[in-house]
């Protein structure tokens, strides 16, 4: 997925078929870059962008998006991503084609301290790491905003997101 010509659904990103990872430092995004070429994945199954790459998308996305863009989450979770962004996080936007493709980025997402996994489906958008708690979003509404899974309810440093439906 090139970044120039990034996937959208309703003005926002949304890159069905690939894994977007967000990682806590540069350092732990390269690394895990790093041990995914080395496994079966090549160089144009990975797009990685730096915190300020991730903010310029952001701020893209949120002038482009339809009022549609707030019926599911990819509002929310592009917002997250900004903020995610603006701590300093780097992420990286992995094809997987199919289950066992989304298991082994997963993995290695883990070893490499990810903050965050999900994959984008057509229809939904599945966490493929724990965080959080238990407690699951109720509806669904840009306005009720995404439920960070945290014990304040807010996105900071690491702690969760919530499996999607």
């Amino acid at each position: 997925m090139a970044k120039a010509e990034p996937s959208h659904a309703y003005g926002v990103f949304k890159p069905v078929g690939h894994v977007v990872v967000a990682f806590p430092s540069d350092a732990d995004c390269r690394d895990a870059a790093g041990e995914l070429l080395a496994a079966d994945f090549t160089e144009d199954d990975i797009t990685a962008y730096s915190p300020q790459q991730m903010l310029a998308q952001v701020e893209q996305d949120l002038t482009k998006a339809s009022a549609l863009a707030g019926v599911g989450q990819e509002l929310n979770l592009v917002k997250a991503h900004g903020e995610l962004a603006r701590q300093g996080s780097s992420f990286l936007v992995v094809r997987a084609p199919d289950q066992a493709a989304a298991d082994r980025i997963a993995e290695t997402a883990r070893r490499h301290h990810a903050s965050r996994a999900q994959r984008y489906g057509s229809l939904l958008i599945e966490e493929l790491i724990d965080v959080g708690g238990s407690e699951q979003q109720v509806a669904e509404s840009s306005a009720r905003g995404l439920d960070a899974q945290t014990p304040s309810g807010h996105e900071d440093g690491g702690a969760g997101w919530h499996r999607q439906r």
